[in-house]
């Protein structure tokens, strides 16, 4: 099944049936919000507001591993993340989607995984028989592989969407995760350019590493909202971002029913075995 992360409103998608809400309790504490369970020609899928609904939490204190875990709970073993972003690569223009494939991570303070050695936190009401359960009862220390850490297949069928619909899009991109909730510094910026940075945000990670040590495959799409610091010399601004947001959301929403619609029910990839030899 699949999970949508995204800003409050996305699951107001037209044609699409709202059968509720849901609210989960994890070991990890409260997601950010209910979870919406939604079906669209057949198809169910649950959507979670990032933020909260009213943008109630800074990225920072999102509970990341309550919102992956609540997901998990729901059955749902694919995400597609939707995030606003800055731009850093000069092709990159405000109002043009990405499909990351990489990202570079800045975060600071977060909780970044589920496998906690003799501190891992456990759910005694965990009813999955898999490599999860068994490395959180055991309490193993798992060291997951990030080499190619977005889903492939997801990704192609996310670009073969966009290309169908004529949007404006890039087939690839590194995201740089910083810790926020401050914007960064110019300075900041030119650094990351130099280390292959294409855009930032503050989102990504650790939510694509926990969906990873969950075996859930992960695709994210990125709306450039702005240009980053120092680019334009102009001041930057939050009425910009949600601006542009709201720009997109008609595309946003096209593209989502569209990938539900041709998401199959086996991905041809090998996400969902990079548990596999990952413990020690």
């Amino acid at each position: 099944m699949l999970g949508i992360i995204g800003g409050s409103g996305l699951y107001d998608i037209e044609g699409l049936t709202i059968e509720g809400e849901e609210r989960i309790l994890t070991p990890y504490g409260e997601p950010s919000d209910n979870y919406i369970i939604a079906s669209y020609k057949g198809k169910k899928v649950v959507f979670l507001p990032r933020h909260g609904r009213g943008h109630k939490y800074p990225p920072h204190l999102i509970n990341y591993r309550a919102n992956l875990w609540g997901f998990r709970k729901l059955g749902v073993d694919r995400i597609l993340s939707i995030s606003a972003v800055g731009g850093i690569r000069q092709t990159f223009e405000p109002g043009d989607f990405v499909l990351a494939d990489q990202f570079l991570d800045f975060t600071k303070v977060r909780p970044v995984t589920f496998y906690e050695g003799i501190y891992t936190i456990k759910d005694e009401t965990d009813d999955k028989n898999d490599l999860v359960k068994e490395y959180i009862q055991n309490e193993r220390v798992v060291h997951i592989d990030m080499t190619q850490p977005f889903c492939p297949a997801m990704r192609t069928i996310l670009a073969k969407i966009f290309e169908e619909k004529k949007i404006t899009y890039h087939p690839s991109g590194v995201y740089a995760a910083t810790e926020g909730p401050r914007l960064e510094t110019s300075a900041e910026i030119v650094a990351l350019t130099r280390l292959g940075a294409d855009m930032v945000g503050m989102t990504l990670v650790p939510e694509i590493v926990l969906a990873r040590e969950l075996a859930m495959h992960f695709a994210s799409i990125n709306v450039i909202t702005n240009l980053a610091a120092g680019i334009t010399g102009n001041r930057l601004t939050s009425d910009e971002v949600i601006e542009m947001m709201k720009e997109k959301t008609d595309q946003i929403k096209q593209v989502i029913l569209s990938f539900i619609e041709n998401l199959p029910d086996k991905l041809e990839c090998e996400c969902d075995k990079v548990l596999e030899g990952a413990a020690i």
